[in-house]
């Protein structure tokens, strides 16, 4: 769609981690109370950027994850926009109370960057590839979900986040993935954008998987099918009258993640349906696997993620659901 002025042309690929590297320097640029914490990982999750640029704003705080979201909260306390960033798997994964008591029980504006999300860790397996973020984060009280779906995406969304006044969660990846937005593609916490027209079904995507929605809906155009492509960056608070409306147009949605399906977009879109307006609804994403140590490629292929197996999963809802349509 040309006012959202995606990508034209193949660009070439870069992490989504990036993107957020950039953006923090930014916005740190912009706000001298932007501050960083990271937790002995600072050039992985590129806050190394802003380490450099800003030492006397920049806090190593160690392989010490519980302390790094506490001293987060406290530096908010006194005024300051903290963005404490690890891997997922450790930030929220394994600082998850301290994050729910000293972060969102007293509504501190602390910005928590979970990098190296879901299979785009790769090789490092099941243990790093954080695929329950986006579920536990979303259960929690006065949290912001955020979820990009390229690295540009991803820098608009960190320095909306430094100008928010709410707890923030930011899932990043670690590999390089396509880019296919633009400086000038707009972003907004808590909406949700069509970035492709269609009648037929609706793919819900979010972070990395949007990319894949996109081409899934080039194969099903092939087929004389036409998709609709729901881009939803932000999980929480989720953008309802987005998702709705094209339900309600295409009476068949999918939703597509690179995560568990329980609790996370698929869980929240069920709900959204389930209380307004029942519609056949086919989840892909992670189900109830964790996952395993290959190239992103190759394990998006063998989990269902890529475009064929989305085009194959729209095709079947679709056919097990066609006197539905309207």
């Amino acid at each position: 769609m040309n006012e959202l002025h995606l990508a034209t042309r193949q660009k070439e690929p870069e992490p989504i981690r990036r993107g957020f590297g950039m953006g923090l320097l930014e916005a740190g640029k912009a706000n001298e109370n932007v501050v960083g914490i990271c937790a002995d990982l600072t050039e992985s999750t590129n806050m190394h950027f802003f380490a450099e640029a800003f030492p006397d704003r920049f806090i190593e705080a160690g392989v010490a994850e519980q302390n790094l979201v506490t001293v987060g909260s406290g530096l908010a306390a006194v005024g300051k926009i903290p963005f404490v960033s690890s891997y997922a798997a450790f930030n929220p994964g394994r600082n998850w109370e301290q994050i729910r008591t000293t972060i969102a029980l007293n509504d501190q504006p602390v910005k928590i960057v979970g990098s190296h999300a879901g299979l785009y860790t790769g090789a490092d397996g099941a243990t790093h590839q954080m695929l329950e973020d986006l579920s536990i984060m979303r259960a929690m009280p006065n949290m912001v979900v955020l979820a990009p779906c390229d690295s540009v995406e991803a820098l608009k969304a960190t320095m909306a986040m430094a100008a928010d006044k709410r707890p923030n969660y930011l899932r990043v990846t670690r590999e390089a993935t396509p880019v296919i937005t633009t400086d000038h593609t707009p972003f907004q916490i808590g909406r949700a954008y069509i970035f492709r027209d269609g009648r037929d079904v609706s793919l819900v995507a979010t972070g990395t998987m949007t990319a894949k929605a996109m081409e899934a809906a080039k194969m099903l155009a092939k087929d004389g099918l036409q998709a609709e492509v729901v881009h939803v960056p932000t999980i929480k608070p989720i953008d309802y009258a987005t998702i709705l409306k094209s339900a309600e147009k295409t009476r068949h949605v999918a939703t597509i993640e690179e995560g568990q399906i329980n609790g996370g977009l698929g869980g929240a879109v069920a709900e959204l349906l389930g209380e307004n307006l029942p519609t056949p609804l086919l989840r892909v994403g992670m189900n109830d696997h964790f996952g395993e140590s290959g190239k992103p490629d190759e394990l998006l292929k063998h989990f269902g993620l890529d475009e064929n197996h989305i085009a194959m999963a729209a095709h079947r809802l679709l056919m097990d659901h066609s006197n539905h349509k309207h």
